[in-house]
């Protein structure tokens, strides 16, 4: 717990008190840093090694989130309960699979592929199906029945609980090629129904946010950086259909060998369609980011937002570049690359920094948006001496 000794003026059962899911959205970002850096096409400058540095960091971090997390459930369950319901904060429930997924990709990407890489991901993998579908169902659940929501005050931040089963179709479509054929078609097959699943409903929250910025322009500046948001969708729904592409000539044969090839063939021509969807988002986005500096961004958690959409962008570019040799897709991968990492650095440091003025920990069981009061209000559940040792 060196962690939580070391933040200055903050009680560290305070910080188990407040913490967040937003929070995995760092590990969002640092992973799918770690894996573009293993991918990057250029130059030998060791960046082998420095994905394989920031993806155990990744994984540290994971367990440290994951723990915390839990701590709030168990020693605070008033205020942990409370966040099923509120608007904001729910929805970074999604982030909690997304970062897992990082690190189920970083077991076959950046590691060498052997038995013991294959069944962590293989393992990992299914728990992050089993947070994948809590989170789709559980959040627009909520959203549905418990929260308040308004056109006006919606923003690209409705993707997050919907996205996880696509990046998990995605990571599904890279574990499927080193399993047994049986598991591997179990897992092809689920990744398909994950991707429908999640890939249509991110088609129609985007419908409804750009009429929701036609109607009411921007949104405040606190959720300036929900502008990116849509690449994540878009990107890793054209990285799950080639990778699950990729995939299947190897696991279907006999009668399903002609599905195969053409989901082969038809994967890479709706990544396309996705991407070019992708890239007007990211020019808007672009523009947006760039409007908003002009008038002050103030830096929350949300500036993680960033990092994932844009890597699992970079991602599905390099998937094409290297499916269709288009000569355009790999320096762009690269160049995105390079932006990742600067978005990364710039991120990175200024969480450090609100870690330690402690104001990254005053996380809102109601958020300001609504106007309600920001008070958890509870206590230790009847667990003081055991929320006390944390100070150690």
């Amino acid at each position: 717990m060196g962690f939580l000794t070391a933040v200055p003026n903050q009680d560290p059962r305070q910080i188990v008190r407040h913490f967040t899911p937003n929070w995995f959205a760092a590990n969002m970002g640092t992973g799918i840093l770690a894996l573009m850096l293993a991918l990057f096409p250029y130059g030998h400058w060791g960046q082998k090694l420095l994905a394989q540095g920031l993806w155990g960091i990744n994984c540290a971090f994971f367990v440290l989130f994951s723990l915390l997390f839990l701590g709030r459930a168990l020693f605070y369950p008033n205020s942990f309960r409370r966040l099923f319901e509120h608007p904001v904060q729910s929805l970074f429930l999604g982030a909690i699979p997304m970062g897992l997924a990082t690190i189920i990709n970083g077991f076959l990407i950046i590691w060498p592929t052997n038995a013991g890489t294959v069944a962590w991901a293989l393992g990992l993998w299914w728990v992050d199906v089993l947070l994948a579908v809590t989170s789709v169902l559980l959040v627009p659940f909520f959203m549905f029945t418990r929260h308040a929501h308004s056109m006006e005050r919606m923003t690209a931040a409705w993707l997050l609980p919907i996205v996880p089963p696509e990046v998990t179709a995605a990571s599904g479509g890279l574990v499927a090629p080193h399993v047994g054929i049986a598991m591997a078609q179990t897992i092809v097959y689920l990744s398909y129904i994950l991707w429908g699943i999640s890939v249509l409903l991110a088609m129609g929250v985007l419908a409804i946010l750009l009429l929701r910025l036609t109607l009411h322009k921007l949104p405040h500046q606190d959720m300036a950086v929900s502008a990116w948001l849509p690449l994540g969708p878009l990107g890793t729904g054209a990285m799950a259909m080639i990778t699950l592409g990729n995939a299947d000539p190897a696991i279907f044969a006999g009668s399903l060998a002609d599905m195969a090839h053409f989901a082969e063939l038809a994967g890479v021509m709706v990544a396309l369609l996705l991407w070019g969807f992708g890239l007007w988002w990211m020019l808007m986005a672009i523009f947006f980011t760039l409007r908003y500096l002009r008038e002050g961004l103030p830096f929350n958690m949300g500036w993680w937002g960033f990092t994932f959409p844009l890597g699992v962008f970079n991602s599905a570019t390099y998937l094409l570049a290297d499916k269709t040799g288009f000569w355009l897709f790999l320096p762009l991968g690269a160049a995105f690359t390079v932006l990742l990492a600067f978005f990364w650095v710039l991120v990175t440091r200024k969480s450090f920094a609100g870690m330690w003025s402690g104001q990254l920990f005053r996380a809102p069981c109601l958020s300001e948006e609504t106007g309600l009061p920001q008070t958890c209000g509870d206590t230790p559940a009847g667990r003081p001496d055991l929320i006390s040792t944390l100070r150690q």
